[in-house]
């Protein structure tokens, strides 16, 4: 019997907010356990600034093990709109290479799915929208790996669409669920929402997983800090969540995905949707 593929998923890390205490305990589990990669889906920085993201850099290339990271809404400039515009990732470039990085081991990949714009034509800029070009980029590196190679795929945002159409969740996150039912996906692991979930989502073409991962950072939302262990033994995807103060997974996991999938602001942290409050941030500290 071949030996299960162990993947931590972490999210929602938010350097310049972190919590050192949960990320001093992962980097330790990443090095006694020895998973076969690291996910993270997310807002791995508060603020999108250049301490933050070497703070970023410094933790991640301490991980002994492969990484694919996806960024999150935070992980784009906020204030300063000719960058967020232009280039929104020019704030990862000393670990670019790690960024949407698609992992293969035994059988099993990881695939990334894009779920952030520089700007939305509707107030909360925050929450998720799968372009076409993103979505055809994903489906068509699923489409290319091996036969009987089965999928997991890294998105920030929970694909749940719901509501009306100025506060959904995620624009066309039913388009992508469709599509993905299609394909042979075990499981789509997001973040954003700084609590764990494991729920199926229907959709036309037949359900699809939807694992979200908590937050390792001071923003909690309801539970405290914690990561996902998945284990893959080649039939069955087990789910546990992982958290210092020892909270059994079932106690961890909401049962839905909030439509409001918010954590308490910070104190001084702006209402206004991202790129709308008057102040500077230079491309360059």
């Amino acid at each position: 019997m071949a030996r299960p593929t162990t993947l931590f998923h972490l999210s929602d890390i938010h350097f310049g907010i972190e919590d050192n205490c949960a990320l001093d305990w992962v980097r330790a589990e990443v090095e006694r356990k020895k998973p076969d990669a690291v996910a993270i889906t997310g807002d791995l920085t508060m603020r999108a600034r250049t301490h933050e993201f070497a703070a970023a850099e410094e933790w991640i290339r301490s991980l002994p093990v492969p990484v694919t990271i996806e960024p999150g809404n935070h992980d784009l400039p906020a204030y300063y709109l000719p960058l967020r515009y232009l280039d929104p990732l020019a704030r990862f470039e000393a670990f670019r290479d790690l960024v949407e990085q698609r992992l293969e081991m035994d059988g099993l990949a990881i695939v990334p799915l894009n779920t952030n714009v520089p700007a939305q034509p509707r107030f909360n800029w925050s929450k998720g929208w799968i372009t076409e070009k993103a979505l055809d980029a994903c489906l068509s590196q699923i489409d290319s790996l091996p036969p009987h190679t089965r999928v997991l795929v890294t998105a920030h945002h929970p694909l749940r669409e719901a509501g009306t159409r100025g506060t959904a969740l995620t624009h066309n996150g039913n388009r992508a669920l469709a599509a993905l039912a299609k394909r042979k996906v075990l499981a789509v692991l997001s973040g954003h929402v700084h609590d764990a979930f494991d729920i199926m989502e229907a959709t036309p073409n037949g359900p699809v997983r939807m694992i979200g991962a908590g937050t390792l950072s001071h923003r909690i939302r309801s539970t405290p800090p914690s990561f996902n262990e998945l284990t893959w033994n080649g039939s069955e995807l087990t789910v546990r969540v992982r958290n210092l103060e020892g909270v059994s997974s079932d106690d961890m996991m909401i049962d839905t995905v909030p439509e409001d999938a918010m954590p308490p602001r910070e104190e001084g942290e702006p209402v206004a949707p991202v790129g709308r409050v008057p102040r500077t941030d230079p491309p360059l500290e």
